[in-house]
Order: structure tokens, then C-alpha cells, then sequence
């Protein structure tokens, strides 16, 4: 029987899945916040040797903020999108896009005022490189993980999920947490692509939905507000 634990914090989720190949890891938080899940590890007795994986829905500071310290602590590879490999090397969130509502932009424009307006993390560590798995690869298909990558891209270029049976792990594909609205998430680059992304959701027929933001909530909600993506319009940040 699989598993879910939540060893995040009430701003995001990091949700560790007990499989068959050992623990899959579901993006790794802010900078800052390996200790946090270190102890929550150690009180549920799990081992950190034990995560085999690390699924990383997209390179953005919330979810790579503490990759490198993870991979020094086990010996996890790291799922990931190809075009999340030059953002790790990069170590700062893209731009491109913007605020999905006026809500959204005034939340940003709080996180710039309070001086977390760059969305800096630490950069992938080059002994690191060779341990990244693209979903593209030769390596990945040979792995014959036991679960499904869905490409969800929209939020960021780079964002793909995990559906391991009736749930997916969908990272910033949705979010179910202020300043979310209709299960939206606070950044969209590419709108269409992100109704899309809905779309390829819906069409995959999981019963739940975990996102990074939020608590779980039932794929019908997707259905429900899909008319309301067409009603978006981008609020841009200059930096």
C-alpha cells in the first residue's frame, strides 16, 4: 500500500511516497528548510538513505531550494523536465509571464517589498550533474519507474507531474492556498499551455489532486473551473 507523507511547511508541500523502489521525494522546498525535513524524517523514523528519487516538478526556488542538500544526504537521482537543467544551473526563477490575477500581482509585489522579490536558490552543484534524469531519456525509460510522468507545462516551461495511481502530484499546476483563485496558481507563463496542461489532467482521470499549495482537493474541480482559464489576463513584474 503506498504511502503519502507531507513533510513540508504551511507555505509548501513536500509530499514523500513509500513505492516499491523505495522513497520518491516530491520537490525539495525553499533554501533553508532541510532541517525542518530532516526532523520530520527522523520522526517518523525514515532514513534519509532510504528516498531513492527525487521528482522535481520544476526549477523554481519553493520546490529546488534545498535539492543540493538532499543529494549530499542520500543517494537519490532526480526526475526531471530537460529544460529544468539550465534553470538549476541558473539558480533564479524566469520571468516570463506573469501575475494570473490582481490578487496575484499585489501578493508578488508584497514578496518583492519584503525581499523576496529575485526568487534566488542555490545553484545545482556540478558533482551533482551526472545524478539528473531527464523525463527524455534512455536512462528514465530503462528505470521503469512505477508511476507516470504527465507534461504540464504552462506555470513554467519545465513543470511536469507525477500520477501514481488515482493521485497526481501535480507541483504548481494548481494550488488550493491563498492567493490562489479557482485552483489557480499565482504564476502563469504561458496561459494557453496551462489550460492545456488542465486538459491533459482531466484526461488522465485521477481521483485526487495533491498540489504543492494547499491541500488536496478532487480532480472535479479542474472541470469546474476550466471556462474560468479563458477569462485570464497576465499582470506582468518588472525586474
Amino acid at each position: 500500500m503506498t504511502q503519502i507523507f507531507n513533510l513540508g511547511s504551511r507555505i509548501v508541500n513536500n509530499y514523500l511516497i513509500s513505492t516499491e523502489v523505495g522513497y520518491i521525494l516530491i520537490d525539495t522546498g525553499y533554501e533553508g528548510g532541510f532541517r525542518r525535513f530532516t526532523n520530520k524524517l527522523k520522526q517518523r523514523r525514515i532514513n534519509p538513505k532510504d528516498i531513492r528519487y527525487v521528482f522535481l516538478t520544476h526549477a523554481h526556488d519553493d520546490h529546488a531550494g534545498f535539492l543540493n542538500e538532499i543529494l549530499a544526504a542520500t543517494d537519490a537521482k532526480v526526475i526531471l523536465h530537460p529544460k529544468a537543467i539550465e534553470r538549476l544551473k541558473k539558480g533564479q526563477n524566469s520571468f516570463e509571464g506573469g501575475c494570473s490575477s490582481r490578487l496575484a500581482f499585489l501578493f508578488c509585489k508584497i514578496l518583492t517589498l519584503c525581499g523576496k522579490g529575485e526568487h534566488k536558490f542555490p545553484v545545482i552543484r556540478e558533482e551533482f550533474l551526472p545524478r539528473l534524469v531527464t523525463t527524455d531519456s534512455e536512462e528514465f525509460r530503462s528505470l521503469n519507474l512505477p508511476f507516470k510522468v504527465l507534461e504540464t507545462p504552462g506555470h513554467t516551461a519545465d513543470h511536469i507531474s507525477l500520477l501514481i495511481g488515482d493521485k497526481l502530484f501535480c507541483g504548481d499546476a494548481a494550488m488550493n492556498n491563498f492567493p490562489s483563485q479557482k485552483r489557480v496558481i499565482v504564476w502563469i507563463e504561458n496561459p494557453q499551455q496551462f489550460k492545456q496542461s488542465w486538459q491533459a489532467i482531466l484526461a488522465a482521470a485521477p481521483k485526487t489532486i495533491y498540489p504543492a499549495h494547499g491541500k488536496p482537493f478532487p480532480v472535479s474541480d479542474l472541470q469546474k473551473f476550466l471556462p474560468d482559464l479563458d477569462k485570464i489576463r497576465l499582470h506582468p513584474i518588472r525586474h
